[in-house]
């Protein structure tokens, strides 16, 4: 009894104080994070044929119940959910019309009320559905709410549509429940078109008709300032009516600039309210513009988006406002406008807060391939999907279904939802005006994507599956279509991977092999290295130039505005200057101003830096630009000081040369507490020592590419005995100028200098050494960071000091990220932390690559076009690395970035160069 009076407390507390609103009664919970106990009972697997308890909304797996199913599983249970919950309703409700509300329930729903049925079983997962309960209730009195909720449907097409997909599929009811009570006259709902130019359009529907009454809409800003006059319409025994208005310069919706304005719609009946709702709009025209492109606002734009599921580790499809916002505020982090929704209608609240932050929505009706939902369900699909989501300002348009699964019958039925007429679409279907097709490689085809006369845009492409994709090949895709008109941008595939928290496998976490593992962040979002990649490629400031800063820079950096509605001196910037010192770790800045033009969107233009005295006394150089509301757009590094430059203040090269013997057999450096050993048949170091403890540096250098065989030996150096190897290839005797020097310098530096004489494509090209990867701890470097990089995937790492402990992480299988193993661009100096001390490494030739071991292999992968290509050794230093492709294309199919590496051997350029010195502190 305590618990009744205590809801109905509750529900009396919720229910708002203007008697003509809508009033609401949750039985659930909002989201996860409130989430609302009920009876539960599951038929099958885990926990099952017993009543206890279950939070709703929920999937029902991740409670210890049932089964665990991905969309491609041949063998399931597909058991179903039985749910008691007893709930007061309010005396005062008794006159009114009572709905039960459901926002997403999985798959096929049963309702009663009281042991009575409330309606047909519902059929179709992401949909919110409804039923009139009035007579079914006992106001002012205990009610019984029962559902049973049929993971498999038993409707075929809506079964194939929606679980046998190419993602995990669950249980349960997901999102929230409520019931909502309204007068008997009222308003059922409306539909909003606002456009660019002021016009606004208002469809309203009543719920019965009515012979004597008017309709009031009053516009207002979101912080209740009146805007316009209101709206006034008579009703003249009619269910629905339109209503129109214009307005004068409203502030636009768009990506960039979300401004919004609410609604209030009040119908009159004998001059007396009987019902009110508010809604919140947007101003904004969308259109595709034939074989021209997609405007907003009268601008033509590109998509910068992403994929997204509704997916979070241990809850599944079920969700939170938090989630949504967490999700929304990545993807703008990325730079990104848009996203889209796949392969099903999101939480309400996640549309909401693209609406409020701004990010365009394709709104897709489920279907994962053929075959689609058959017609009479589809068009019932149609309909609650449409209004329900018609009037967010974000949705620029629908998708009807996804690969194959297209119900075209179901077109006409967006079009008498939609006041808009949005556009809808097709993904991966090339159609009269416009081209979504999946997975291109670069630069296709013949009267096709790129060389095509129709506005694409591809729904999906550069399909990400662990450390591949992305931001790996995004740079070349997007140069391209920024420079091919009918290009409309894309979206990547996609946002998060979907890992399952199995309580079923001791907790373990589960992306289903390669079939999850596709995100640009981890299950609970953690950041990989493509996520800052694709902010500073979609970046929408871009400043030219390279990432060296010469010493003659007057301050002028020519910048691109690529925004779409925001002028650049609406933006930002801050320059920062900075001394490293990498043997102490500190690095001091000093800040100076930058000046800012008016350049407009599409066009270029020139940021003025103050300049410091002397830039040569500083060794980086860091822009960094911030968007009209504060956020980070990208912070850009410029090195001053070369490598070279830098190696000087680290290497000591005058003092005493070390004691020097020569056998027929090796080299022996002898200095201090160190000797260095060299090997002089096989051209390698064979031994460092320092302190009586060897450093088990091995095999090493030697080249990465070739068959190189010592051809040569020489001492040299001006008494600085310098032994000199020389290598030929066998059976290519012009192969002269492939050398490998070591020497021992007065202060115990060894120094390797090599150089290549090789033509021909490589993957990855330099030296290599064997090293125990066992023995590591950790690292810590000056050059660019924290995150490996890839050959066509050079962007989103930042010049700076680093560190990183040792960590054995495959990308998309396990989630440490940083990654620590892999490819590490613009090396300047490293320290290896291993369990035989430190081994500091110092580059004295620009842009070389510090190879750190060679990431494992993906235990479940379809393919190895992910790998990347290493050399053999565990610690290389390279002047070239390897590409990475996608889920479904080589790293060859991804642009010419992704391309082998490219070398010239001729007397006429120089050979292929690299300088290092190595340090062993026990």
């Amino acid at each position: 009894m305590k618990n009744i009076l205590c809801t109905i407390l509750m529900a009396l507390f919720s229910i708002s104080l203007s008697a003509q609103s809508t009033e609401s009664l949750y039985l659930s919970g909002k989201g996860t994070d409130d989430a609302v106990m009920w009876d539960f009972y599951c038929t099958a697997g885990q926990n099952s044929g017993k009543w206890t308890q279950i939070p709703v909304p929920s999937n029902w797996e991740f409670h210890g119940f049932g089964h665990f199913n991905y969309g491609h599983d041949t063998k399931r249970v597909n058991e179903s959910g039985k749910y008691r919950y007893n709930f007061a309703v309010p005396a005062g409700w008794k006159n009114k019309k009572v709905n039960i509300v459901f926002e997403g329930s999985m798959t096929d729903t049963e309702v009663r009320i009281n042991g009575r049925s409330a309606g047909p079983v519902h059929q179709g997962a992401f949909y919110r559905f409804r039923y009139d309960v009035g007579k079914l209730l006992r106001y002012g009195k205990e009610n019984l709410l029962e559902v049973t909720v049929h993971k498999s449907s038993a409707n075929a097409t809506v079964e194939k549509a929606e679980r046998k997909a190419d993602f995990w599929v669950f249980g349960g009811i997901f999102r929230p429940v409520w019931l909502e009570a309204l007068p008997q006259n009222h308003i059922k709902r409306i539909a909003i078109d606002a456009k660019c130019d002021g016009k606004f359009t208002m469809d309203v529907f009543l719920d019965k008709t009515v012979s004597k009454g008017e309709i009031i809409a009053q516009v207002k800003t979101l912080d209740g300032k009146l805007y316009g006059p209101p709206i006034r319409q008579n009703i003249g025994k009619t269910d629905s009516l339109r209503l129109t208005a214009a307005y004068s310069n409203p502030a636009l919706w768009s990506s960039e600039f979300p401004n919004r304005y609410e609604v209030k719609v009040t119908l009159l009946k004998d001059n007396e309210e009987q019902h009110s709702i508010t809604e919140k709009f947007g101003f904004r025209t969308v259109e595709l513009r034939p074989g021209d492109g997609f405007y907003v606002n009268g601008t033509k734009i590109r998509f910068k988006g992403v994929n997204r599921h509704t997916h979070w580790p241990t809850s599944g499809r079920a969700s939170n406002r938090t989630i949504s916002l967490n999700d929304a505020l990545l993807i703008k982090e990325m730079n990104m406008n848009a996203v889209r929704m796949s392969h099903y209608p999101p939480d309400k609240h996640f549309l909401e807060v693209c609406d409020s932050l701004g990010l365009y929505v394709i709104d897709e009706l489920t279907a994962w391939q053929y075959p689609p939902y058959e017609t009479p369900v589809g068009k019932k699909l149609v309909k609650e999907l449409i209004t329900r989501d018609v009037n967010h300002p974000c949705i620029v348009m629908w998708a009807n279904g996804n690969e194959g699964g297209f119900n075209f019958e179901l077109l006409p039925e967006f079009a008498r939802y939609d006041i808009q007429k949005r556009l809808v679409i097709h993904p991966w279907l090339e159609e009269e005006n416009v081209n979504t097709y999946h997975y291109n490689s670069y630069g296709v085809g013949t009267d096709f994507f790129f060389q095509g006369n129709k506005v694409f845009f591809p729904t999906e492409f550069l399909h990400g599956v662990y450390d591949g994709g992305h931001g790996a090949g995004l740079d070349d895709y997007w140069n391209l279509m920024l420079h091919t008109p009918l290009s409309a941008g894309g979206f990547l595939w996609d946002f998060a991977d979907q890992g399952v928290v199995r309580n079923d496998k001791g907790g373990i976490m589960d992306a289903h092999g390669h079939r999850g593992a596709d995100g640009i962040v981890g299950p609970y979002r953690e950041k990989e290295g493509s996520f800052y990649a694709i902010k500073e490629i979609w970046s929408p400031v871009y400043p030219e130039g390279s990432n060296f800063l010469p010493l003659s820079f007057d301050g002028k950096i020519k910048v691109q505005n690529r925004y779409h509605f925001t002028n650049l001196n609406q933006c930002s910037f801050s320059a920062e200057w900075a001394k490293i010192d990498y043997p102490s770790g500190k690095v001091s800045m000093i800040k100076t101003s930058v000046d800012v033009p008016d350049v407009a969107p599409g066009l270029s233009g020139i940021l003025k830096v103050e300049l410091p005295d002397d830039i040569s006394h500083y060794d980086a150089f860091y822009l960094r630009g911030f968007a009209p509301d504060g956020k980070e757009i990208y912070t850009w590094t410029r090195t001053i000081t070369s490598a070279s430059r830098y190696a000087e203040r680290l290497v000591e090269k005058e003092g005493t040369q070390p004691e020097f013997l020569e056998t027929a057999e090796e080299a022996r450096y002898t200095k201090g507490h160190t000797t260095l050993v060299v090997d002089k048949k096989k051209g390698i170091i064979s031994k460092i020592e320092v302190k009586g403890k060897t450093l088990p540096l091995e095999n090493g250098p030697r080249f990465t590419v070739g068959n190189f065989k010592v051809s040569g030996t020489e001492i040299s150096g001006d008494g600085k005995n310098v032994v000199e190897f020389l290598f030929k290839q066998e059976g290519d005797e012009k192969q002269l100028r492939n050398k490998i020097r070591i020497s021992m310098l007065p202060a115990e530096w060894i120094e390797v200098d090599y150089s290549f004489d090789v033509g021909g494509s490589y993957d990855q090209i330099g030296v290599t050494f064997d090293f125990p990867e066992e023995s590591v701890k950790g690292v810590r470097w000056l050059g660019n960071g924290p995150y490996r990089v890839w050959k066509n995937r050079m962007k989103g790492v930042t010049f700076g000091i680093w560190e990183k402990e040792y960590n054995n992480t495959v990308t998309g299988q396990s989630w440490e990220y940083p990654e620590f193993k892999g490819f590490h661009s613009n090396l300047y100096a490293a320290d290896l932390f291993t369990t035989y001390g430190t081994l500091r490494i110092v580059a004295e030739k620009q842009n070389l690559f510090l190879h750190l071991f060679t990431p494992e292999k993906p235990e479940k992968r379809n393919n190895d076009n992910t790998l990347g290509i290493f050399p053999d050794g565990q610690l290389s230093i390279l002047n070239a690395i390897s590409a990475v492709g996608t889920k479904f294309k080589k790293a060859s199919e991804v642009g010419p970035q992704s391309q082998q590496n490219i070398f010239i051997s001729s007397d006429h350029t120089e050979p292929l160069k690299g300088k290092f010195y190595l340090k062993f502190e026990p």
